[in-house]
C-alpha cells in the first residue's frame, strides 16, 4: 500500500507514476503487489518527482498478516497519537 501527500503541482506526476505500478484505490491511496525490482523502480521514480522537504509518501509492506513495515519518503506528517 502507498499513500501520498504532495504539493498540487506535483500531484499529476506522482499519480501517473503510482498508476504505472499499483492499483488506484482512492485519491492518493494505491495498493498492489510488486517485485523487489518493481518496488525499487517505483521508489526511484517517486524520489525524482517529489520535493522531499515538503512532500510525503508512505509505503506499507506486509511481510505477513502480523508484520507490516512502513517507509517514508520526504516529510513525515502526522504521527502516532491517540485515536478518538
Amino acid at each position: 500500500m502507498l499513500v501520498y501527500d504532495t504539493a498540487a503541482e506535483r500531484n499529476p506526476q506522482v499519480l501517473k507514476t503510482c498508476r504505472q505500478y499499483l492499483h488506484w484505490t482512492q485519491r492518493s491511496v494505491f495498493h498492489g503487489e510488486l517485485s523487489t525490482a518493481q518496488y525499487r523502480a517505483l521508489i526511484h521514480a517517486l524520489n525524482s518527482a517529489i520535493d522531499p522537504a515538503h512532500d510525503s509518501i508512505i509505503t506499507y509492506t506486509a511481510r505477513s498478516p502480523h508484520m507490516i513495515e512502513t517507509s517514508t519518503l520526504g516529510v513525515a506528517l502526522g504521527g502516532p497519537g491517540d485515536i478518538i
